[in-house]
């Protein structure tokens, strides 16, 4: 296997809880949605954990650089929450691994009608595989250096920092 896709949670892989009306985790999407985008070679799947990214702090981002390090693929995707992917990147960024990074997710669930997060995972999968290396975000059809990219909120879009 060439690819590895480190799963962190995100709303990519949340779904609706009928009894109490919020977007919770439960059992990851990312099995089914791997197997429907019928990539040619299986990527290794690692679930590494499942948070909103707003209440990632510094000993997850560690987490998932060392999930990085030792990762015998040079290929990474990482499937983020949106609200502080940007400052993952940055942890990966700086750390230099020498491998292509590219971190993703979603705007709305993976398990919702009418969500980006298939578009963006199969998207992240193809710039990871084409991608020098490196940590870039791929988002909404963009690909971004972890350096030079913000999420801006008011518009729902991610954009140039610069």
């Amino acid at each position: 296997m060439s690819l590895r896709i480190i799963a962190t949670g995100g709303t990519f892989d949340k779904q609706y809880d009928p009894l109490t009306g919020h977007l919770v985790f439960g059992d990851s999407v990312l099995p089914e949605a791997i197997a429907r985008a019928r990539l040619t070679e299986p990527p290794a799947l690692e679930l590494l954990m499942a948070i909103d990214s707003l209440d990632m702090d510094d000993s997850h981002r560690q987490r998932v650089l060392q999930a990085c390090e030792r990762s015998p693929q040079r290929r990474i995707v990482i499937v983020h929450g949106t609200d502080t992917m940007r400052e993952t990147a940055e942890v990966l960024g700086r750390a230099a691994l020498g491998k292509t990074i590219v971190l993703t997710g979603a705007m709305v669930p993976c398990r919702v009608d009418g969500s980006d997060a298939p578009f963006n995972l199969g998207f992240a999968c193809a710039a990871a595989q084409l991608g020098g290396p490196g940590v870039w975000i791929a988002m909404q059809g963009r690909l971004f250096p972890w350096d030079d990219v913000r999420k801006n909120r008011e518009a729902g879009r991610f954009e140039p920092a610069r």
